[in-house]
């Protein structure tokens, strides 16, 4: 998608803050000196079966994209496609779940686009508002920030466990947890402490994929200690089972020049580096003299964080895994 992308003619505005230069969470158009709108859209085919909880998820996931560019949702828009085989009354409750999450948000919903399709796909257009001066991107990582994440991994891992129904209710209860819990409650912690350099959401291209983003954007090198990394117990299991979806080899495909991962990793864990999160948590570089009041500012927060890392001058990898 990126060669696709760098193919497109490029957009120049003055007022266009964060385009595609930086594989950005989402756009930023400045209105004003006190205001500007970020812009993003997401969505996707279900990934458990009750419809609610998947409106729950896809809508979590979207809205995540305004957080990670430091900003709030205020309105959203449904996107659907929808097979005709299928009753109204399903895609009822994915948009009310969708719904729950938006209202969750204190954002708006406004009616959507739906299509006919063989598959359901379901998603959120949405709009938000951040003060130009407090826009957090990507590719603002500095030498000496500590490195945080905001959920553990392996949701990749556990959803294709859950579609090969080989997942047991523990590990499906965590996942559907974890992948409805807004980003909105890490990124309050965020604002009432400050000191963050960079931010990102963990989403499809996993830990190590986004890390790459930042570390490359930011022109440093990110180590990361595996140790450290909280991750869904359950993950560790069906990894060694194999239950390990393509997109974390493909993950893992994209970014093998730029990242050093030490022998001393288990494979287990390699894994779950490279596995794509659906509704992960955030990946934020933060002042190392702010770490210790965003960890206790994060205590309020309803799921697992841990410092994973830290920053330094870039060296012949961007991540650096020990």
């Amino acid at each position: 998608m990126a060669q696709v992308l760098r193919q497109l003619p490029k957009m120049n505005d003055e007022r266009l803050l964060v385009g595609l230069e930086t594989s950005d969470d989402a756009a930023i158009y400045k209105i004003n000196d006190e205001l500007a709108l970020i812009e993003t859209l997401d969505f996707f085919t279900p990934v458990v079966d009750d419809p609610f909880i998947f409106g729950q998820i896809a809508a979590t996931n979207s809205l995540s994209d305004v957080y990670a560019m430091g900003g709030e949702p205020i309105l959203a828009m449904n996107i659907v496609c929808f097979p005709n085989c299928l009753s109204p009354d399903v895609l009822v409750e994915i948009l009310k779940g969708g719904a729950n999450k938006v209202k969750e948000a204190g954002a708006v919903t406004v009616g959507g686009h739906t299509v006919e399709d063989e598959e359901p796909k379901y998603g959120l257009s949405v709009s938000g508002f951040v003060h130009p001066d407090k826009i957090l991107v990507n590719s603002n990582a500095k030498i000496g920030d500590i490195l945080i994440i905001t959920k553990p991994l392996g949701l990749g891992i556990i959803n294709t466990a859950i579609k090969g129904e080989m997942a047991d209710k523990e590990a499906y209860n965590i996942a559907v947890k974890l992948m409805t819990t807004l980003n909105k409650y890490a990124k309050e912690a965020i604002d009432k402490v400050g000191g963050v350099n960079s931010l990102t959401d963990i989403t499809g291209f996993g830990l190590i994929g986004h890390g790459v983003e930042m570390a490359k954007g930011s022109g440093v090198t990110i180590k990361i200690d595996h140790k450290k990394i909280p991750i869904i117990p359950q993950a560790l299991e069906y990894a060694d089972m194999g239950l390990v979806p393509a997109g974390a080899y493909a993950n893992k495909g994209h970014t093998s020049g730029g990242v050093y991962i030490d022998s001393t990793v288990p494979q287990n864990i390699e894994d779950i580096l490279f596995d794509p999160q659906t509704s992960g948590g955030l990946l934020i570089s933060v002042k190392e003299s702010h770490a210790e009041k965003l960890l206790d500012a994060l205590k309020d927060t309803p799921t697992e964080f841990a410092i994973i890392g830290h920053v330094v001058e870039q060296e012949n990898k961007f991540i650096i895994v020990t």
